[in-house]
């Protein structure tokens, strides 16, 4: 989890974010923090924070229950943004129509058209090798 100041619009530039080691005994809550939210989002998330033994590592926080006050806005792609669909890695281009994606190892898997054949060529990629990003 990433913590950002709460007056980000006063704070300096370079003021640093926070980062969170999280986990959650709730497979529910952990399924929806890996899938439902974004980037982002606006949480309320309550636990039980630990610090770490070892100086200069993050604080966990172990998750018993989290709200969402509020979405992220829709992201206007600006440049070039990489986004993840599982084990692929998609690099949007706001100047060209064409994704190149790739296995998050790095392996070539193809072009695709448009955004919109992404997940479709993901799936004919799974079946031509098994599965096996």
């Amino acid at each position: 989890m990433v913590v950002r100041p709460a007056d980000l619009d006063t704070a300096d530039e370079d003021a640093p974010d926070t980062v969170i080691a999280c986990t959650s005994s709730n497979p529910r809550i952990t399924h929806e923090l890996l899938n439902g939210i974004q980037p982002g989002d606006l949480l309320r998330a309550t636990g039980t924070l630990v610090q770490p033994s070892t100086p200069g590592q993050p604080a966990r926080l172990t998750i018993d229950t989290f709200q969402v006050l509020s979405t992220a806005p829709i992201p206007v792609l600006r440049d070039m943004v990489l986004d993840r669909y599982g084990d692929y890695v998609v690099i949007f281009d706001a100047d060209h129509d064409q994704v190149p994606f790739f296995t998050a190892h790095g392996t070539w898997v193809g072009l695709a058209d448009n955004p919109d054949v992404i997940t479709r060529l993901i799936n004919i990629h799974e079946r031509v090798t098994g599965g096996d990003a």
